[in-house]
C-alpha cells in the first residue's frame, strides 16, 4: 500500500464509495442483508482478479455495509468483513486469465455460504445449510452475472487499462 499514488487512493476510495451506495440504496438494501441476500455491489468483488488493490476498497467498503445490517449488528461488522477479506485474498491468487475470472463467483459463493452461512446459524439460529445455500447461492448469481458483464467489459481497452 506505501506506493499508491493519489489517483489510486482516489479510484480505492470512489470503489468502496460505490459499493456502499449500491449495498444501502433504496429497493435494493432489502435484498442485501439477511438469509436470503442478492448484494448487487458484489458484483465489484470481480476487480480484485484484474488488481490486487482492489481488495481494500471491498473490504472498507464491506465493513461501512454491513454498519447497516441491523439484525446482526457487530458481528457481521467482523465476520461479514472477514467473509470479504478471505474472498478477495483468494482471487488474489488467481492468475489473472479469462478462463480463471469464472472461479470468481464459486469462490464468492463458497467463503460467504460458509462465514455467512454461519453467522445467521449462530446469531439467529437459522439453519446452518439453508443459510448456506441461500447465501451461497445470492452471491453465486449475483458474481456470475458480474463475470460475464465484465468479461465483456474487459474487451474494451480502455475500460481494461483503467481497470488494471
Amino acid at each position: 500500500m506505501s506506493n499508491l499514488k493519489t489517483r489510486d487512493i482516489t479510484q480505492l476510495a470512489l470503489i468502496a464509495a460505490l459499493y456502499v451506495a449500491v449495498t444501502i440504496a433504496p429497493g435494493i438494501s432489502a435484498f442485501s442483508y439477511g438469509q436470503v441476500q442478492f448484494r448487487v455491489s458484489e458484483i465489484l468483488m470481480l476487480l480484485p482478479f484484474f488488481n490486487h488493490k482492489y481488495s481494500w476498497s471491498l473490504i472498507i467498503g464491506c465493513f461501512i455495509s454491513n454498519i447497516f445490517s441491523a439484525s446482526l449488528g457487530v458481528a457481521d461488522l467482523i465476520l461479514g468483513t472477514l467473509a470479504t477479506a478471505i474472498a478477495c485474498l483468494i482471487i488474489t491468487r488467481l492468475p489473472a486469465e479469462n478462463k480463471f475470472l469464472w472461479a470468481v463467483p464459486i469462490i464468492c459463493a463458497v467463503v460467504n455460504g460458509i462465514i455467512v452461512g454461519a453467522e445467521l446459524h449462530f446469531i439467529l439460529h437459522l439453519p446452518f445449510w439453508l443459510n448456506f445455500v441461500t447465501v451461497g447461492f445470492g452471491e453465486l448469481v449475483v458474481v456470475a452475472i458480474g463475470a460475464v458483464i465484465f468479461y465483456f467489459l474487459m474487451r474494451n481497452k480502455n475500460f481494461s487499462k483503467l481497470i488494471r
